[in-house]
């Protein structure tokens, strides 16, 4: 072999660099700190609200992404025949689950070659499903790097038979943004092949040249987001990754690009990690609390290539999937597994297809792109529905006989002001029936698979937004709400993210403090609200003097609700106590109706005394 392939045995560390690492780093050293933004008390790490910011709006509204594995395991195809003779099946676990020693995966690696990677093909896969974003695995836990990365040759470009003049995500950022399509990265913290990964004394080194990969990602390639995996406790190998190394990494990778998206599981995947919470191979029954979210799941049994596997998501499946995760307020990662040669499966290829087709008919893709989830109306059995602006738009999966109503159960009083079912001009007839609708369509279905009416509505009134600037927020530098307040201030919003080393105030220390804001709050619709808390250590609430949530045991990231009918216009008296003992400290106050989407309660609507 060339020197490309040679053995991988010192992470390949090169140049001045490599030199430092291993001379500071070696036996008996003090190992070094992996960089740390500059922070202390009074840093407040939350920088918006997920659920409404120009940051994360392309990704609210996109809906529908292609998620990639491909890496050095994609060259067995999902079998591994040990020495003897015997079978082993597995896909991006390969290498793990079938055991295979070092030096025989780092032998299999060096003849990998995806050489029909096609990022212009995978491109227009991905536009003619009609997904917006596409994330590709840059690292996955094998170690393997799929740029060429200078922190060590176990990469494509070093460790591999590819052209070492090509760079595969270099490719596929440039067809990605001709298309408009955003890139994102997957990159896993846990990794089998590191040698300084599992020890403690050694882990700082590993988590330096992780900082510095991350920073090649993005001064190279510019993603929109990155997707992280391996953070939880698990061995072979032993992963240290704690809650302070995800807090510490969250807060530099903004650092680099205040405008990036990242999943949760850059920390521990909690509520308070990141901007979306990752349910993978399931679609949740509910919106989920306190957080955005995308369920990623596989088109087949296997995110990472295995030629065995046929067993493959119908259109209908995957289309229906879509549909309930955007009338969930979700976004739907779905993952195609390249071959050894870097070509996506054509069974990957056609189901794609067949799904961005029903998007593009009829104007359909409203019921996705921009649509979410709408408190308005409950999730009906024959389908699903989702908001966007005035229009509702009931996908019905189960179209019913005719002159059978479809039910709908209204939340909240509003009208229907037409009706229309896509692609066809039937009518449809809408009577108030129980507890909300009945739509009855005068034909047949459009597609078996999903058919959708479209409803004008006229919602409820809504008043004027509020001219609030926000609460007024008492700070004590104990978490007992002793003696006179060490800091007052008006907060805009209840948005706060200390993690480990912040507080309200530079003269407050980071842990044993306590926070009480009073106000008033003023919704703009008569309807049940629900409250919503993400905190820790401990929070309780008050609107007009009732209490609304008790959560005085000392906790974790949690999240707590409770309900409240409010009056439109009306300013009614709030107060919340929150106190941070130890650890992380965490205070978000969100809220939400039949009428209005989940976010943090805005300035405009709070109130200071």
């Amino acid at each position: 072999m060339h020197s490309r392939t040679r053995r991988f045995g010192l992470l390949g560390l090169t140049g001045a660099l490599g030199a430092l690492l291993l001379t500071a780093g070696g036996p008996g050293a003090a190992a070094q700190p992996p960089p740390r933004p500059t922070a202390g008390p009074g840093t407040n790490h939350a920088t918006d609200d997920p659920f409404t910011s120009a940051r994360t709006s392309w990704w609210r509204q996109s809906r529908f992404g292609m998620f990639i594995h491909i890496g050095a395991y994609s060259n067995l195809e999902g079998e591994y025949t040990r020495p003897d003779g015997t079978v082993c099946r597995n896909a991006e676990w390969i290498k793990r689950e079938c055991r295979i020693p070092d030096e025989e995966y780092e032998r299999q690696a060096a003849t990998f070659n995806p050489s029909a990677f096609d990022a212009r093909a995978i491109v227009r896969a991905a536009q003619d499903a009609g997904q917006r974003y596409i994330v590709i695995t840059a690292k996955h836990h094998d170690g393997y790097a799929m740029w060429p990365t200078r922190q060590n040759t176990w990469n494509l470009r070093d460790h591999s038979a590819f052209d070492p003049r090509r760079d595969l995500l270099a490719e596929l950022k440039k067809a990605a943004d001709a298309a408009g399509i955003k890139l994102g990265f997957y990159y896993s913290i846990w990794d089998w092949h590191d040698p300084d990964f599992a020890g403690p004394g050694t882990f700082p080194r590993y988590q330096k040249r992780m900082y510095a990969q991350l920073k090649e990602l993005i001064d190279t390639y510019d993603p929109a987001l990155l997707w992280f995996d391996g953070e939880w406790d698990t061995d072979n190998p032993t992963n240290p990754w704690s809650r302070r190394d995800g807090a510490d990494l969250q807060a530099y990778l903004h650092t680099l690009n205040p405008r990036l998206i990242v999943n949760n599981r850059v920390g521990k995947r909690e509520v308070v990690d990141g901007d979306f919470g990752t349910p993978e191979q399931e679609i949740p029954a509910e919106p989920v609390d306190g957080q955005l979210w995308e369920s990623c799941m596989t088109l087949n049994d296997h995110w990472g290539f295995a030629k065995y596997d046929t067993h493959w998501k119908s259109s209908e499946t995957v289309l229906r999937n879509l549909l309930d995760v955007a009338g969930r307020g979700g976004n739907y990662l779905l993952n195609v597994g390249p071959d050894r040669l870097g070509r996506i499966p054509q069974p990957s290829v056609d189901r794609l297809r067949e799904t961005g087709r029903w998007l593009a008919a009829h104007g359909q893709g409203d019921a996705v792109y921009g649509a979410g989830h709408t408190g308005l109306v409950a999730d009906p059995p024959w389908g699903a529905v989702s908001r966007r602006g005035n229009e509702l738009y009931a996908s019905v999966t189960s179209w019913p006989a005719a002159g059978a109503p479809l039910h709908l159960t209204a939340r909240a009083p509003f009208d229907i002001t037409a009706a229309r079912v896509l692609g066809s001009s039937q009518q449809v007839k809408i009577a108030r029936s129980g507890d909300g609708f009945d739509l009855t369509p005068s034909g047949a279905a459009t597609d078996a698979r999903a058919s959708v009416i479209r409803l004008t509505i006229r919602p409820p009134a809504a008043a004027p937004a509020g001219n609030g600037t926000g609460l007024t927020a008492q700070s004590w530098a104990n978490d007992s709400f002793s003696g006179p307040p060490a800091a007052t201030a008006v907060d805009p919003t209840v948005n706060k993210s200390y993690r480990f080393d912040g507080s309200p105030a530079p003269e407050i220390p980071a842990d044993h403090f306590s926070t009480r804001w009073t106000g008033s709050i003023q919704p703009r619709y008569d309807e049940t609200y629900t409250f919503t808390t993400v905190s820790d250590d401990t929070v309780r609430l008050w609107i007009d003097g009732k209490p609304v949530i008790d959560s005085a045991t000392p906790h974790g990231p949690k999240v707590d609700k409770g309900t409240v009918t409010l009056k439109a216009g009306h300013r009614h008296r709030i107060r919340i106590d929150y106190t941070e003992q130890t650890g992380e400290a965490h205070m978000k106050l969100l809220w939400s109706s039949p009428s209005q989407d989940r976010q943090i309660v805005p300035r405009g609507q709070l109130y200071a005394d």
